[in-house]
């Protein structure tokens, strides 16, 4: 049956923020203190502003509170620093995410913010540290989207342990951390990108492909081998409609297991930024 290769990120997300609740609300009895995530968003940005909205209305279920700061496009460098320290500083939060992208006038200042970022409440796993953590596989506040494919995979009883991974993306969110969680659960990982030669080498080798590089219909039905498993991490318009890299109805039939756009690994993202955010704060509250 179709259902049975679907890869449901809105199921399973549902499922896991259900449990997180649950430990939020005891962990609240036992400290009389709640999660708290804080959010800076820069400038106007639709999409930007629609992502913000989706993780604050998770905030809401998980029982998370949560604070958004909404600064003028025209923040200047000093201000968003500023307003990273106060948060930075701010005992009662636990978790702190910079939107990204920036204005055009703070992107090449984007790694400096980051790394401005307290490793205790980067919970977009960002911060150098962070990133030196995974390196030594530890994933405790590691990139968001990158967990939430592992807990797909897992949670679908995806075997990991001695596959070939390919990953088309290397990008600092997606394809460079997933690199250190796949080598800790024992696959052999390709990395893919623009100048990798006979990229269809790699697609057709791949156990698992996980795609990230934002055209659509970029996977089509003879590129992949039958029986792969596909984590598409695209996220497109097409026509007025949202589809990720994959020719998804025409690859339906070759595949195991696929995820959906929308519906994959979106809405996973979101609880492992809920996650993130509860484990920051047992770390700090101590508990």
């Amino acid at each position: 049956m179709i259902s049975e290769k679907i890869l449901d990120g809105k199921k399973l997300s549902e499922e896991l923020n259900q449990k997180l609740k649950e430990q939020i609300i005891d962990a609240h009895k036992k400290t009389a203190i709640k999660p708290k995530l804080a959010t800076i968003l820069v400038g106007d940005n639709p999409a930007s502003q629609i992502y913000i909205k989706i993780k604050h209305r998770t905030c809401e279920i998980v029982q998370i509170k949560s604070v958004m700061v909404n600064l003028d496009k025209k923040t200047t460098k000093e201000q968003l620093f500023k307003e990273i320290e106060k948060l930075n500083n701010d005992s009662t939060v636990h978790g702190l995410l910079l939107q990204i992208p920036l204005p055009d006038h703070l992107k090449e200042y984007t790694d400096e913010f980051i790394g401005s970022i307290s490793p205790e409440k980067d919970v977009d796993g960002l911060n150098p540290k962070n990133a030196g953590n995974l390196f030594n596989y530890n994933e405790y506040l590691a990139p968001c989207t990158p967990k939430g494919i592992i807990a797909l995979l897992e949670n679908n009883g995806v075997e990991i342990q001695g596959k070939d991974v390919t990953i088309i993306n290397r990008s600092n969110l997606v394809g460079k951390p997933l690199i250190f969680m796949l080598l800790k659960r024992n696959a052999t990982v390709s990395v893919c990108h623009t100048k990798t030669k006979d990229i269809n080498k790699f697609i057709r080798n791949a156990d698992i492909l996980v795609v990230a590089v934002g055209r659509a219909n970029f996977i089509t039905a003879d590129r992949v081998k039958e029986g792969v498993v596909i984590i598409d991490v695209g996220m497109n318009r097409v026509e007025g409609k949202l589809c990720g890299d994959v020719a998804f109805d025409e690859v339906l039939p070759k595949v195991a297991k696929i995820t959906p756009v929308p519906g994959g690994v979106g809405p996973m993202t979101v609880h492992m930024l809920m996650q993130n955010t509860f484990n920051a704060y047992r770390n700090l509250v101590g508990i």
